[in-house]
């Protein structure tokens, strides 16, 4: 069956350790494609090695939990080769990042490389802070940043007829 709404996507958060930025986005996006119908493929990954293995930071955690998104079974991945073909688009968080995933990317790699803030309206190019140094504040902060551009990325594929549950 070929049509609308069956295009099947796959999307990859990806940020430096995988164990805020990322996890967040991909908690948030879990969340907003429920709450739109989409079916996809979502996890997320880091371009560094600090983390493998772990579970998101705990300040992570609990801010994605007081806002009703439960992030605890994710443990954290480095970004792996066969992530290039496997996921539609790799949504990353900052231009470190961007340039990080870009430089390991294969030359025929088939996922679509985008940074997050590019599908919120008026937040396009923007960087998102990497909250580990920081405070609560800073987490709640970069939670409603990721979050409302999750939601616009999920929009804008419902928009596009992608992978929607029919």
């Amino acid at each position: 069956m070929h049509g609308r709404g069956h295009h099947q996507i796959a999307v990859l958060f990806v940020c430096l350790g995988n164990i805020c930025r990322s996890p967040m986005a991909e908690g948030a996006f879990r969340a907003a494609a429920a709450r739109h119908g989409l079916e996809c493929d979502v996890d997320s990954a880091g371009t560094a090695t600090y983390h493998i293995g772990n579970p998101p930071d705990p300040r992570a955690i609990a801010t994605a939990h007081s806002n009703g998104v439960d992030i605890t079974v994710q443990i954290a991945r480095q970004i792996a080769r066969e992530d290039f073909y496997r996921f539609t688009h790799i949504i990353v968080m900052d231009e470190a990042n961007l340039a990080g995933v870009r430089s390991q990317a294969p030359r025929d790699a088939t996922a679509n490389i985008a940074m997050l803030m590019d599908a919120l309206e008026g937040s396009e190019g923007a960087q998102v802070r990497d909250p580990y140094y920081g405070d609560e504040a800073l987490f709640a902060e970069v939670w409603d940043e990721i979050s409302a551009a999750a939601e616009a990325l999920a929009r804008r594929f419902v928009e596009e007829g992608v992978a929607v549950r029919l």
